[in-house]
């Protein structure tokens, strides 16, 4: 591939097998996990690859509980990495969180801050991706910190998502691109163009600098991604921003319904996006949202037909305008803002998270 266009935010891409050198000693990095992806074959597979990586540290950010962690423990034992457990369901960190008026819904977005803080306290970089990954790579994490050693703030993955002869991507290409646009149409906010520059917005691979890291505010449960894009562009902005071309990602797929299906995280996304933009002081009209959403996703389905038959895949529009139309009735008024504080400004300090996470896991062998 020999396309090489910038956009809004500098955008690195592997034009022939990309490996560049990369401060990975200086890195820990954060693999949000739990119980069900103990042993995977695409956990085994992302562990395995880094040890070939060999980072500074390993951090798994793990939701499970007490009775499965033993399990796990062991099997992440067997890896030669620096790797240590943060138990984000730990008896007595669950108390301390509760103590500091922080306890409330579990999710990734929840494990992820926890780690967060606890990363930028031990490393100078800090990286975050998920352990679900099939098609994962040793030269993910170097991409992702080449930006940081070069003076960005911020990195975030990007990647092609077409998997048996189909396109994926649903809920970024189906709910969040049409929805950027309408927004723009509607609203002349900078904070909406730095939204709209991303070739992946809802990609869970992102690197950053320790102290932006101890910036960002994170949604508890999905929508994880839109309020660390908002977090970078309030603390690190166009400039200090890269996105890196991470090739072409497998990953696990989710129905549409259900409580965990691509319509709920539709919800949460949506709710993460609308507390940024109030911080940026953009106010949505929620009357004529929905039907502009449509509209604009309604001329990405004629362009994403028009892809998928250039390139021999399989297409259906009559699935994807229902997709639409399900994801259309999620876009309602913002919620109560119930995201984490930045860890500068949190009341427990990372090290009361790392040694309560600990004994936890000491109580639990």
């Amino acid at each position: 591939m020999m396309e090489y266009v910038q956009e809004r935010v500098t955008t690195l891409h592997d034009f022939d097998g990309a490996d560049p050198d990369a401060p990975t000693d200086r890195a820990t990095v954060v693999v949000p996990m739990t119980e069900r992806d103990h042993a995977s074959l695409a956990a085994e597979r992302v562990f395995s690859t880094l040890e070939t990586v060999s980072p500074g540290r390993v951090l798994v950010a793990l939701r499970a509980d007490p009775g499965r962690v033993g399990e796990v423990r062991t099997w992440l034992e067997t890896f030669d990495l620096s790797l240590s457990i943060l138990w984000c369901d730990s008896p007595p960190l669950a108390e301390a969180l509760a103590s500091a008026g922080l306890d409330g819904r579990r999710g990734k977005g929840r494990d992820i801050w926890l780690a967060l803080g606890v990363a930028a306290a031990e490393s100078e970089f800090v990286v975050v991706h998920d352990a679900d990954a099939k098609s994962y790579a040793p030269t993910h994490v170097p991409r992702l910190l080449f930006p940081l050693a070069r003076g960005f703030a911020f990195a975030k993955g990007y990647y092609a998502r077409v998997e048996n002869d189909r396109l994926y991507g649903r809920l970024n290409r189906l709910f969040y691109a049409p929805l950027v646009r309408a927004l723009e149409d509607a609203h002349d906010a900078p904070i909406l163009s730095y939204l709209a520059a991303f070739r992946y917005p809802l990609a869970g691979e992102f690197a950053t600098t320790a102290d932006l890291a101890r910036r960002l505010r994170v949604p508890r449960t999905w929508g994880l991604e839109v309020g660390t894009l908002g977090g970078a562009f309030e603390y690190a902005g166009f400039e200090d921003t890269a996105q890196v071309d991470l090739g072409q990602h497998e990953h696990d797929h989710r129905s549409v319904g259900g409580p965990d299906g691509l319509s709920e995280m539709c919800r949460s996304v949506g709710r993460a996006l609308w507390w940024v933009l109030e911080d940026a002081g953009v106010e949505p009209d929620f009357e004529t949202l929905p039907g502009t959403y449509r509209e604009h996703a309604e001329t990405l389905i004629e362009q994403y037909a028009a892809d998928a038959a250039f390139n021999g895949l399989a297409y259906d529009r009559d699935d994807e305008r229902e997709q639409i139309r399900t994801y259309a009735e999620t876009i309602a008024p913002p919620e109560t803002d119930t995201r984490l504080p930045a860890w500068t400004d949190a009341p427990i300090p990372p090290e009361t998270v790392r040694e309560r996470s600990r004994e936890g896991l000491d109580a639990a062998e």
